[in-house]
């Protein structure tokens, strides 16, 4: 009787930890679809955005509403563009409000051996009837543009993020800001970082007090932690170590932050190899990204990263990963972390190969906290779970 008083007094703290169930979910996406991203519609509805085949040997950029437990009919963004597919190169379909849709995406040039990538917005009143493509930024040289992340504020100025190698994979990358007006068109461009990893994604939220930007920093001397940068009251903060992981690298590792807002309680969940132990750890912060705790472990074993995260509404943390096995494929896990740190129970939502389990995606929506990633297996459509 007295370890089950205390079993149930544990389980009704707020930093105890959670065992996660799972249940597979069934989703709109066509066969050897990819690239699966989440967003929010304004009512809070999960927004599921991929790219499938189209016709002719090319892709369409497609979106649909999860409402009243069933996807409405996919809409067509755009199609016939020239994708670029790769598992860190995420397009995104915004819902920013009743009457503005937004999407984003990175094309390659259709010449042969180009390594360039250039970014490229679409906008929509409806949701069904989009503008011609807009190039996301002034620089048209043939150099990276790309690994974007998008966000409005709360006065709806759309913030573009991206990356710009302008003397090519030798460096340095920067940290830059396009702010669009609602037909996609560029109204500023401005750099916030001079000096970042060069090929992992960035990460955008709105939180209770403006925009939090994470990615991976760099240093003369290689070193790659992950870093925020603020917007509040219209400036931008400098740049902010999570963590001193002090992971020193002369690669890129193609393997970023994610970050994750309600108000002013936010979570950083990020992929490190510091000191040759690979593994994923979060961080939590009460105030809007200003300050952050001790970092938690996330990852049980060696981990590939590709972190994706999530928050409730109390704070805790939703956290999926790719996850070495030692007896074959490579794993996707999924677990919570409390605001206080309390991890729980790792729960295996998929393997398969690194490549086509793709980057996951985890969100959280009064729907439940859903999952997309590939399904493992080439040539077959994206996998989704609802996680509870």
């Amino acid at each position: 009787m007295k370890n089950l008083i205390l079993t149930l007094v544990l389980a009704a703290l707020p930093g105890a930890a959670q065992t996660l169930k799972t249940e597979p979910l069934a989703n709109p996406s066509a066969a050897a679809s990819l690239q699966a991203n989440w967003s929010a519609a304004p009512d809070g509805s999960p927004v599921m955005s991929w790219l499938e085949p189209a016709k002719n040997d090319t892709f369409a950029l497609r979106y649909s509403v999860w409402r009243g437990n069933k996807w409405s009919d996919p809409q067509t963004v755009v199609a016939g563009r020239h994708f670029f597919h790769h598992p860190a190169e995420v397009p995104e379909v915004l819902a920013l409000n009743d009457h503005l849709w937004m999407a984003h995406w990175i094309e390659t040039p259709a010449k042969e051996g180009s390594e360039a990538e250039f970014a490229y917005v679409s906008s929509s009143t409806d949701g069904v009837h989009w503008t011609a493509p807009l190039m996301a930024h002034k620089d048209r040289t043939e150099v990276e543009h790309g690994l974007a992340s998008m966000a409005a504020d709360a006065k709806g100025e759309i913030s573009l993020i991206w990356l710009i190698t302008p003397k090519g994979e030798d460096g340095p990358a920067y940290l830059m800001r396009t702010v669009l007006d609602a037909s996609g068109k560029e109204v500023r461009e401005e750099r916030l970082d001079a000096d970042v990893c060069t090929c992992c994604p960035t990460a955008v939220v709105r939180t209770g007090k403006g925009l939090a930007v994470a990615y991976r920093g760099h240093t003369p001397a290689d070193i790659r932690d992950i870093a925020v940068i603020r917007l509040e009251n219209g400036k931008w903060s400098q740049p902010k170590i999570v963590n001193p992981d002090n992971w020193k690298i002369d690669a890129c590792p193609i393997n970023a932050a994610s970050i994750a807002a309600q108000g002013d309680k936010v979570a950083v969940a990020w992929y490190t190899a510091a000191k040759d132990q690979p593994k994923v750890q979060i961080a939590f912060s009460s105030d809007a990204g200003v300050t952050f705790g001790k970092p938690v472990m996330v990852s049980t074993g060696k981990s590939f990263g590709y972190a994706s995260v999530a928050l409730d509404a109390d704070g805790t943390a939703y956290v999926s990963w790719l996850e070495d096995s030692a007896k074959g494929p490579t794993r996707l896990l999924v677990r919570t972390v409390s605001p206080a740190g309390a991890a729980g129970t790792p729960v295996q939502l998929a393997e398969g190969g690194r490549m086509t389990l793709g980057y996951p995606k985890i969100f959280h929506s009064p729907a439940g906290t859903l999952v997309a990633w590939g399904n493992g297996r080439p040539g077959e459509k994206i996998q989704t779970a609802r996680v509870k």
